[in-house]
């Protein structure tokens, strides 16, 4: 699942210890490399819990800038 690529490298890196929890937008770029600058600025952000623009829930701001995953890991990842 291409669409998903980010997501299931944050779940990975989390599952594997390469990103500790909760993580910033920065440590998603150490632990994931290779995605655009783009991504790093908004995948959180378009996917957290509240989002206004009713994309899928994946993490919760916890702090300013902080996130966790939400839990069950989703997509069968």
């Amino acid at each position: 699942m291409a669409r998903h690529k980010a997501y299931r490298c944050i779940v990975n890196a989390v599952r594997n210890g390469r990103l500790r929890e909760p993580f910033t937008k920065d440590d998603f770029r150490r632990a994931c490399p290779g995605f655009g600058e783009g991504t790093y600025n908004a995948f959180l952000y378009k996917h957290m819990v509240g989002n206004p623009g009713g994309n899928s829930e994946l993490f919760e701001k916890v702090a300013p800038g902080k996130f966790r995953l939400v839990r069950p890991i989703k997509y069968g990842i």
